[in-house]
């Protein structure tokens, strides 16, 4: 097996998993700086020491990066988050500082322990931003613990296995820890390396993400339970399929009918996909950043016709 298929086998592969970009980074922001880090440590929850860093002011943020990355996914657009907003950013189970534990990685398992994590740390009530595995986890912190959230951005990531496209599943099947030595010079063996606590542990970080992505899973219960807003951004040309993309959406109470001259009809949930934008880029993207932002701010409407003529 080639380096480069190696690599598009681990970057396509994982439920709710992405790689660290590998096509290149949209652009940073430019004449900004992510707030510094006012706070970093390790909180002990269900067996896991997850490890967090806390930046910037104003209403908190959880931010989720994608499966075999960390925290550092976000720097491109760090600054955006951390404009006006206190971020609370979480390497997890198995990934980057927090290492992998006794138990298996579940997605709802994670949720849970994340619910738990914000309010060791003060917070009553977090907007919720997941990217891929991170959206995963989001989606399940937030149908298990709604009194913790107050909105949620899920970006590139299905509610079940089937929103792959087919022909990534038996790539999905082949994920483990064989591949570890093959991987030495990718970037998620590279990015891991520069912060795990214990770099031996990175095989049996693949071993895991393989398991739970041979698992048929289907969190449409979960989708059912979410009560708060709701965004869901996906490239157009991600690894999520398109169809799935809408349903998801449907199943949020989104796009089932007009929404009607004054809004009357409008889902308080909201869909976005981006022009020009793969799985391996949304994370990256100042597009991204700023539309999710505008969500979870509570704005993005723009005047009607009748109010740009006064009526």
């Amino acid at each position: 097996m080639s380096k480069m298929r190696l690599i598009s086998m681990i970057a396509t592969a994982a439920a709710f998993l992405a790689a660290p970009d590998m096509a290149g980074a949209a652009p940073s922001i430019e004449d900004k700086a992510a707030a510094p880090i006012i706070r970093k440590g390790s909180v002990p929850v269900n067996g896991v020491d997850y490890y967090y860093e806390i930046r910037g002011e104003g209403e908190p943020m959880l931010l989720l990066h994608g499966g075999l990355g960390q925290i550092e996914m976000f720097t491109p657009v760090m600054p955006v988050f951390t404009d006006h907003r206190q971020v609370i950013a979480v390497d997890l189970q198995g990934h980057g500082r927090t290492p992998l534990g006794n138990r298996p990685i579940e997605l709802p398992d994670i949720g849970a322990d994340l619910a738990i994590l914000v309010k060791q740390l003060g917070y009553e009530k977090v907007d919720v931003f997941g990217y891929s595995f991170g959206g995963g986890v989001a989606l399940n912190m937030a149908a298990n613990a709604p009194d913790r959230v107050r909105r949620l951005v899920i970006l590139s990531a299905p509610y079940a296995q089937n929103g792959f496209f087919p022909e990534m599943l038996p790539q999905q099947a082949a994920v483990g820890s064989g591949m570890a030595e093959m991987m030495k010079d990718t970037p998620m063996f590279l990015s891991y390396k520069a912060v795990a606590p214990d770099v031996s542990e990175f095989p049996k970080l693949l071993d895991a993400m393989g398991v739970l992505m041979r698992k048929p899973v289907d969190y449409s219960d979960a989708v059912a339970k979410l009560t708060m807003p709701v965004m869901l951004i996906y490239g157009d040309a991600d690894m999520i399929r398109p169809e799935h993309m809408i349903d998801f959406y449907h199943k949020l109470g989104g796009g089932l009918r007009d929404a009607g001259w004054m809004r009357e009809n409008m889902s308080k949930n909201r869909l976005a996909i981006l022009p020009d934008l793969t799985h391996y880029e949304t994370f990256a993207s100042p597009l991204v950043a700023t539309v999710a932002m505008t969500f979870l701010d509570g704005g993005g409407k723009a005047p009607n016709w009748a109010e740009q003529v006064g009526k």
